[in-house]
């Protein structure tokens, strides 16, 4: 067994000091290898109190980024208060003694064309933000203070506990978390990897509770002062406790208690505890990328971040210990879902990963057991009917320790054979040991990520940054930091020992059933079908997910260690996909053009091309949208379209693996105007596999026993439809009732079982039978090239054409001065949360001043919706106010969502509420700060494409609906100069504020199934407390208000105990009839001072409810039909 032990970071260079500046710091000294390609420039330097940060500085930047990554994950919780370092990264954000206000962060950063978000990871906790390139030095200021001055502000406990507990049950049925907490609930007994990592409420105040219920929280007066995190006595500022804007009944109340009373005063406490012990500067790794000279960004870093404290904590701890032992091992755990899908999953144990960076042997082995094509494992599985779809490969599941996994994603048939896939892996593995691989594999391997390393083009800032500041923990040369995770080195031949293929063979080797766990995921159902109802489950304490877990047998054990018999199953040949030609003519340009051109036009199809003249690397990007008026005839037509691209995309499996393992990946798929064709790669080889697809679109003959398994996929998809998160149904209902023809997914799911093969195969006859085809070509792909893959594209086809203007998509308007509803159950009975999708309707996107007024007052709402309705009111964990277009492109609005426990009727009262506060600001918001957002909006739009696929994307838009209007950016950038606050003001007013009687309104409230427990407000509780006293009862004040009314409102169930149990304990001084006249009061006083959210629905005045969604999409207007809205005159002229 390979064993990786606490890694040290090798060094190659030195480190050299310097002190011109205001604060020293040491550089190290050996170039930072990097791509051919990569234009930027980078340095690491370190800190005296240990911190590392790697320097990024790009003269082309119009975005600036960084990301810190602290080297403590939620496998550092306390072992009492699981979620500790999940809850930190949320109060962290909450102000500090630097900048107090709560949301200076965020709102700095929405001013300055930025935003910011964080993880929490297993071993790492990672916080980043992008922002306009002239903020970074305000925008590092603000980010660095978290690390040495937060706040932890008290005020905001009790909120962010709730944020924590909203995520929480965001995941409760989502079968990713519930998987994931099964398999580290069956881990070795006291091992870190057991934990519960995301937490909530329970978790986070479980102690606090114990230790108030044994008196040992006292209040002394009343009150703790609880010092901020560097041991000061600053108290949370009154400037970011200010209260929310026409503020509900639970946040007024809510602002007195934020700190949760004794019980969330002891988890604050734990928190700046633990804070204080594990957030060492030792175990920090930045990244900053600025436009700024690298001295520049070095003296900044040095100065904001050197006030962190080092704490004298190991930088880079190792939990060296694997989860898995003796009893996990050789083990079948069975674990229902709630989604329907049928999956198995086989996990090895496997050491730390990144010290194998050299040859990265488990990527190897991983080649082969994931492969696609002829001979492969899948290849092997699929042709009998088993699986959908197969992956292997290594996962790094914490700083010590790794797994290799190999997961088939079976049909029903398959799930039935389960035993029998779990052995035919195994046979693959005994053949894996039993075969030589020559050195041409790894060298494929190494030519490969070469290719990769040395034209990869640049990504969003952010990104970029975390993934940098997230592998300077691995150990490995600083020089090597951007290299070595992504290179693959050959083997050394000449070296049996150190020259990889050991490495290699040593992981092969520990590929054993006897050190396997295998897990078998389905719907309860499923397993009663096939192994009856006698299973004894048991329930994870977290997510409350059903498993059952058994030895294997002996016989089974041993048949899975017999040799390969399966002559079906051998190792693949050469890639002959790997690109040769890798050219690039680079002709200088003094600006990129900002369009494409129309440089090909016939009956059939139309064909918009731009060579590249900014990224220079030999890839190229080509999309082909094929339109026939067929597939959205009917939601039977709409299914069997997406059944076609289905059966295309699996018959080309074993042929396309290798194109996609050489950096060449195609897309096919159906949508409502017919089927994309997208192709993306090096585009040496280009041209063969989109001839390849397109030959198997035209002859595609369909397989019986393939359409079931695609049937059957797409019958679960449709039903795991309604089983997700509600935000993404009252999202996906919003759309189908503004578009002109759409189905529901009900009508497709009904749809589905009937189809038959004969009537498929003529359904692809008719599709192709008469078509329009849109093409975009970008990248290192001359005009000849591209008009020959048109040309290509209609040899093949062999079709009619039809005019472009027959398949186009328009939405539906909403009518001037309307107010709709339509509210639908949620079809989880199980999901705890509700949803609000508000939806304004401002106007046409074909009118300049109004789209762009419509984007900029979506940016001046952002951030306060954000911070109000989820900050500040605890609606839920997803809060969002953006610009919406419809379907086809032509009008535009303004769309908030809130998923929340409470009911979306409410949720629609306090977003009118907001608006209602917006008015107000908007009319007092200052000259400056209109203009921050004004600059900040068009600091978005005047952003260059990072890479080339994002080009693609700014053009397509404009091909795919037919507007033309390729400048629309820079020209809505420039149109806002002349948009002045008035202007926005007036829009507001007519177009949003819930007292405008010219305003459209749509919202779609998706309602939960599940009863929410009743509450008590504190008022009543205050009142029946006065109650009590009256009638000759000893009350302490301070009890019931810490026991009941710390968070605001209560339980009506936790009231009722706890007056009871303390009534009771009077009962000798008191008569007991004196309680029972108590208890008949309580019904009156909810009555009187009714809690928010009292389990009633709230009701909504002048609202028109929706009875019948066909009907009244029947009774809107479409939008106008999409026209070109420039002639750029392209042809017959263009050259280029």
């Amino acid at each position: 067994m390979v064993s990786s032990s606490n890694p040290a970071e090798p060094t190659t260079g030195t480190w050299q000091r310097v002190s011109s500046g205001p604060v020293p710091y040491e550089v190290y000294s050996k170039p930072v290898e990097k791509s051919p390609q990569d234009d930027r420039e980078y340095r690491v330097i370190r800190l005296d109190n240990g911190l590392q940060a790697m320097l990024v500085h790009d003269a082309k930047a119009d975005k600036a980024a960084a990301s810190l990554d602290v080297a403590v994950g939620h496998l550092y919780d306390p072992d009492d208060m699981p979620g500790l370092a999940h809850f930190c990264e949320h109060l962290l954000f909450m102000g500090t003694e630097q900048y107090p206000k709560e949301n200076e962060y965020s709102e700095y950063l929405a001013k300055n064309n930025g935003s910011s978000n964080a993880y929490t990871g297993t071993s790492n906790t990672n916080y980043y933000f992008n922002v306009a390139t002239t903020a970074l030095p305000g925008a590092l200021s603000r980010f660095a203070a978290f690390f040495h001055c937060p706040l932890f502000a008290p005020s905001c406990t009790v909120r962010e506990l709730n944020a924590v507990d909203s995520e929480h049950k965001k995941n409760h049925q989502s079968d990713m978390w519930r998987i994931f907490q099964v398999n580290k609930h069956l881990s070795k007994l006291g091992h870190p990897w057991r934990k519960f990592g995301s937490g909530n409420k329970e978790s986070l105040s479980k102690v606090g509770r114990e230790l108030k219920e044994k008196g040992l929280l006292q209040n002394g007066n009343g009150t703790t002062v609880m010092k901020s995190a560097d041991g000061s006595l600053a108290a949370t500022p009154n400037d970011s406790r200010a209260a929310s804007p026409a503020p509900s009944v639970s946040s007024a109340n809510s602002e007195l208690e934020g700190d949760g009373g004794v019980v969330g005063r002891e988890t604050r406490r734990r928190l700046v505890e633990w804070w204080s012990r594990e957030y060492c500067a030792g175990r920090m790794r930045l990244c900053v990328l600025g436009k700024e000279s690298l001295d520049e960004l070095s003296e900044m870093v040095a100065s904001l971040f050197s006030p962190i404290p080092n704490r004298g904590r190991e930088p880079l701890h190792m939990i060296n210990d694997h989860p898995f032992g003796p009893n996990e091992m050789g083990t079948l755990v069975s674990l229902q879902t709630i989604m329907s899908f049928h999956a198995l999953e086989i996990s090895f144990p496997l050491p730390y990963l990144p010290p194998f960076w050299r040859h990265k042997p488990a990527g190897f082995l991983a080649h082969f057991l994931g492969h696609e094509g002829p001979g492969s494992l899948h290849s092997y599985l699929k042709q009998k009917g088993w699986i959908t779809a197969l992956s292997a490969g290594p996962q790094n599941l914490a700083r010590g320790f790794a797994m290799f996994k190999v997961t088939l994603y079976m049909t029903p048939q398959g799930f039935e054979q389960y035993e029998t896939l779990m052995h035919t892996v195994f046979k693959y593995i005994s053949m894996l040991r039993a075969s030589d691989f020559p050195a041409w594999y790894q060298r494929e391997r190494s030519l490969i990520s070469a290719t990769r390393f040395r034209f990869a083009e640049k990504r969003r800032p952010d990104d970029y940054a975390v993934w940098v500041s997230e592998h300077m923990s691995w150990p490995v040369p600083r020089e090597l930091i951007l290299s070595a995770p992504q290179l693959v080195q050959e083997w050394d031949e000449n070296d049996p020992v150190n020259g990889g293929e050991r490495e290699m063979r040593e992981i092969l080797d520990t590929l054993t059933i006897e050190r396997s766990r295998t897990v078998l995921m389905a719907k309860a159902e499923e397993y009663e079908r096939t192994k009856g109802k006698d299973i004894a489950w048991e329930k994870e304490p977290w997510y409350g997910t059903s498993y059952h877990v058994e030895r294997l047998s002996d016989d089974f054990v041993k048949k899975a260690n017999e040799p390969n018999d399966l002559k079906e199953l051998f190792l693949p040949g050469p890639n002959e996909f790997i690109p040769t030609n890798l050219d690039v003519e680079k002709r200088e340009v003094e600006k990129p053009a900002k369009r494409p051109f129309l440089v090909r036009e016939t009956p059939l199809s139309s064909l918009w091309h731009k060579k590249d003249d900014q990224f220079w690397v030999p890839k190229a990007q080509v999309i082909m949208d094929i339109r026939s008026p067929v597939p959205n005839t009917s939601a039977r037509t709409f299914v069997m379209t997406r059944l076609f691209a289905d059966l295309v995309t699996d018959s080309l499996t074993e042929f396309a693996y290798d194109a996609d393992l050489a950096g060449l990946s195609y897309y096919f798929g159906g949508h409502s105007l017919g089927l994309y064709v997208t192709l993306n790669g090096y585009n040496d080889k280009l041209h063969v596999l989109a001839k390849h697809v397109l030959e198997r679109v035209r002859s595609l003959k369909v397989n019986p026993e393939r359409l079931e398994v695609m049937k059957d996929q797409a019958k679960r998809e449709y039903e795991n439809f309604f089983l997700g998160q509600p935000y993404r149904l009252s999202d996906y209902y919003a759309r189908y009732m503004l578009t002109e023809r759409e189905w529901t997914m009900t009508e497709l799911l009904e749809e589905v079982p009937t189809v038959t093969p004969e009537e498929l195969q003529a359904h692809i006859a008719s599709v192709l039978s008469k078509v329009n085809i849109k093409m975009l070509v970008v990248g290192n792909m001359y005009k000849d090239e591209a008009a020959r893959l048109a040309q290509m594209a209609e040899d093949i086809l062999q079709t009619s054409s039809i005019p472009a203007s027959e398949v186009i998509e328009r939405s539906l308007v909403l009518p001037s001065g309307s107010n709709f509803i339509w509210t639908t159950p949620v079809p989880n009975k199980d999901e705890p949360n509700s949803s609000l999708s508000y939806y304004i309707h401002i106007g046409k996107t074909t009118e300049p001043r109004v789209r762009a007024s419509a984007a900029l007052l979506a940016h001046i709402l952002s951030e306060p919706a954000f911070n109000v309705l989820r900050t500040r009111e605890q609606l839920g964990y997803i809060v969002s106010a953006s610009q919406w277009n419809l379907t086809g492109g032509g009008e535009t609005g303004i769309r908030i969502v809130v998923q929340s426990e409470r009911q979306p009727a409410h949720l629609e009262q306090r977003v009118e509420a907001f608006l209602r506060e917006m008015d107000e600001k908007l009319e007092t918001m200052s000259a400056e700060d209109f203009q921050e957002h004004r600059v900040a909006l068009q600091k978005r739009w005047r952003e260059a494409p990072k890479n080339l696929g994002e080009e693609v994307n700014r053009y397509w838009g404009h091909v795919e609906q037919g507007y033309l209007d390729f400048h629309r950016r820079d020209s809505d950038a420039d149109l806002l100069e002349s948009i002045t606050k008035d202007d926005i003001l007036t829009l507001f007013r007519s177009h949003a504020g819930p007292s405008s009687t010219s305003r459209a309104k749509l919202s779609i409230h998706v309602k939960s199934q599940k009863p929410r427990p009743a509450k008590i407000s504190v008022p009543a509780m205050e009142a029946f407390a006065k109650k009590v006293a009256e009638r000759g009862y000893t009350v302490d004040e301070q009890a019931w208000k810490d026991s009941l009314a710390a968070e605001g409102d209560a339980p009506l169930e936790k009231f009722a105990n706890y007056w009871r149990d303390t009534l009771l304990t009077q009962a000798s001084t008191v008569s007991p009839q004196v309680a029972q006249e108590l208890t008949k009061e309580v019904p009156a006083l909810l009555e009187q001072y009714p809690a928010s959210d009292d389990g009633k629905e709230a009701v909504i005045e002048g609202a028109t409810f929706v009875q019948e969604p066909k009907a009244f999409r029947a009774s809107l207007e479409p939008s106008e039909r999409p026209r070109a809205l420039v002639d750029w005159n392209d042809l017959p002229t263009s050259k280029f």
